[in-house]
């Protein structure tokens, strides 16, 4: 079975707004690794509009730094599967996901290949909530944003986690990989 890996960005308060995030080559030469280690991506409504309307080609001229590029090229080739109940069409290389949320997504793990990778808010704590994330991943940014949103709010139990691996990158901010103690 394919893992399921989340990540997110998250200040040192606890803020995962992608506004309060410092974008840095380091954090997307991360980023990409990461990508390069799915066969797909899975992403709720909100976050598939938001990465759509960042990423998907064309980007106007000057409008990024070409270290941006390389997270941009790798993004836009990867599967997407967007759960939504309300979106009719996708475009950008996506797949709508309907229906009772566990299976469909056993079924993208239960396929064969290297892994899936999921972003955002609401989508991680339904996953969490039905015990499908096999690795968390907080990049944890040296930066107090005073405002949220935050992580998992409305948990309705705590999830024990085992730490990994850990990463500093140059900007400060360090990769946690965690996996839940099963």
């Amino acid at each position: 079975m394919r893992p399921l890996r989340y990540s997110i960005n998250v200040t040192l308060d606890g803020c995962c707004d992608h506004r309060a995030i410092p974008a840095d080559e380091a954090l997307h030469r991360h980023a990409v690794a990461n990508l390069e280690q799915a066969d797909a991506l899975l992403f709720g409504r909100v976050t598939y509009e938001l990465m759509r309307s960042a990423w998907m080609p064309p980007a106007p001229a000057d409008s990024r730094p070409d270290w941006m590029e390389p997270f941009a090229l790798t993004i836009n080739a990867a599967k997407k599967y967007v759960v939504s109940s309300t979106l009719e069409e996708l475009d950008w290389n996506a797949e709508l996901v309907r229906g009772d949320l566990g299976e469909a997504v056993q079924q993208l793990k239960r396929e064969p290949g290297n892994g899936l990778f999921v972003g955002g808010v609401r989508l991680a704590l339904s996953l969490t909530e039905l015990g499908l994330i096999d690795e968390y991943e907080f990049v944890v940014h040296p930066r107090l944003a005073g405002h949220g949103p935050t992580l998992f709010a409305g948990l309705s139990t705590h999830v024990d986690l085992r730490l990994v691996s850990r990463l500093e990158l140059d900007s400060g901010a360090v990769a946690l990989r965690y996996e839940p103690r099963r």
